[in-house]
């Protein structure tokens, strides 16, 4: 029977399974998040006393919890393995959903769309799946593998409109969320398949000298401050795109189109950064995606608003949506190594979420007391220039420690 058990296990364990089970759970986590969006009328709508504001707090919110919560959930799955964080992740994502579908006053839809799935997507996200997927593959085949995980969240944006859409349209925005919350019960059932935790050869590092060793170097300090302008910019779009273009007097069809093609496009590029990240430097590519954003948006609210210009702004938009995730992790994962992956990782996605509570509350604060966007969108072009030249200072040769140094001398003794 343990043989048995043994056998199983390591079945389960095998790189090949372990990336398809991360990028099958960043596809259901990320792809439904993207759609929050497209209940923002609807809701505001048929809901007293929510306005855009209400709602585009509980996004914002939603992204806080993301990011507060995933640092502790990278340290648990770091400590613990990934499966238990990842199933209980799960978890809190499908009460989060259901509790939204029920929503009847702010405080409802704050805690289940707020509270609840941020800290579900804390666990179930970028910090503990790319941990655990980065730890199976060699150095020269990781960012390759980290792209492809993410590209699951990827294809789930592109999936997840049409999908969500259909379910607004034929049910309604209560029983949409309900369903949702039944697709991701789907997050539990893989998570076993992605136990495990780095293993540690000789003298293990502590924690507290990981930590203090990545906030002491300055490109890791670089690279947090750009991902934060990457959330900033994300969440923004994600969450006011359909309205802004309902504001336009564009078509309604038009808000979940702009999303798909983002989507639709995101899944090649980040594939495509991914891949060029193994061969190239990932702080250029960065750098380069950051400009492409800027230039994007300020063609898009310079031009007169029109469908054709909507969908090729979407269609560059998503080209660099994601593709910033491999690159990203990929630095840290070559600079500090996997043994503490997840952790670190995770205070990166924790400055990208509070960048996108920002982006996604400032957006309806700011519509609100302005009635239009037009100061953040401006926002989001100075935001991607500063990011670019963040990066461009930043060391991508790995670290050599002192633990590291001391590490190797007793080894040589």
């Amino acid at each position: 029977m343990q043989s048995t058990n043994g056998t199983v296990l390591r079945h389960l364990s095998d790189p090949k399974l372990v990336l398809v089970a991360g990028s099958v759970v960043a596809l259901i986590a990320i792809g439904m998040r993207h759609s929050f969006g497209l209940f923002l009328d609807p809701v505001t709508r048929e809901v007293p006393n929510i306005d855009r504001e209400t709602f585009g707090f509980a996004i914002a919110l939603q992204n806080l919890m993301w990011g507060l919560a995933q640092p502790f959930a990278g340290m648990l799955a770091d400590r613990f393995g990934s499966a238990r964080v990842i199933f209980t992740g799960g978890a809190l994502y499908v009460l989060g959903l259901i509790c939204a579908s029920a929503v009847s006053s702010t405080l409802g839809l704050v805690l289940g769309l707020g509270v609840l799935v941020g800290i579900g997507l804390s666990a179930t996200t970028y910090a503990v799946v790319l941990g655990a997927v980065g730890r199976k593959f060699p150095p020269e085949r990781r960012t390759s593998a980290l792209g492809i995980a993410s590209l699951g969240g990827s294809l789930g944006i592109f999936l997840s409109v049409p999908v969500t859409l259909s379910q607004i349209d034929n049910l309604n925005w209560s029983l949409a969320f309900v369903s949702l919350g039944l697709i991701a019960v789907t997050i539990c059932l893989l998570a076993p398949m992605l136990s495990g935790r780095a293993e540690v050869q000789g003298t293990e590092q502590s924690l507290t000298e990981a930590l203090s060793e990545a906030l002491g170097h300055k490109g890791f300090v670089l690279l947090v401050l750009g991902f934060f302008v990457c959330g900033f910019q994300l969440a923004f779009i994600g969450t006011h795109l359909p309205a802004y273009l309902l504001d336009r007097n564009l078509g309604a069809w038009l808000g979940g189109a702009a999303l798909a093609t983002i989507g639709a496009t995101n899944i090649a590029g980040t594939f495509i950064c991914g891949v060029v990240g193994d061969h190239v430097s990932k702080k250029k590519v960065l750098v380069g995606l950051y400009l492409a954003r800027a230039a994007a948006v300020a063609v898009f609210v310079l031009l007169p608003p029109s469908d054709v210009s909507t969908l090729l702004f979407a269609a560059v938009m998503g080209f660099t949506w994601l593709g910033t995730v491999p690159l990203t992790t990929g630095i840290v994962a070559q600079v500090f190594g996997p043994r503490y992956l997840a952790t670190l990782i995770g205070i990166v996605f924790f400055m990208h979420q509070i960048g996108s509570f920002l982006g996604a509350w400032l957006g309806g604060l700011v519509f609100e007391q302005t009635g239009n966007y037009d100061i953040m969108w401006w926002c989001v072009v100075l935001a991607g220039i500063m990011a670019a030249f963040l990066h461009l200072p930043i060391d991508e040769q790995p670290l050599t420690s002192k633990f590291s140094r001391l590490q190797g001398a007793v080894s040589n003794a």
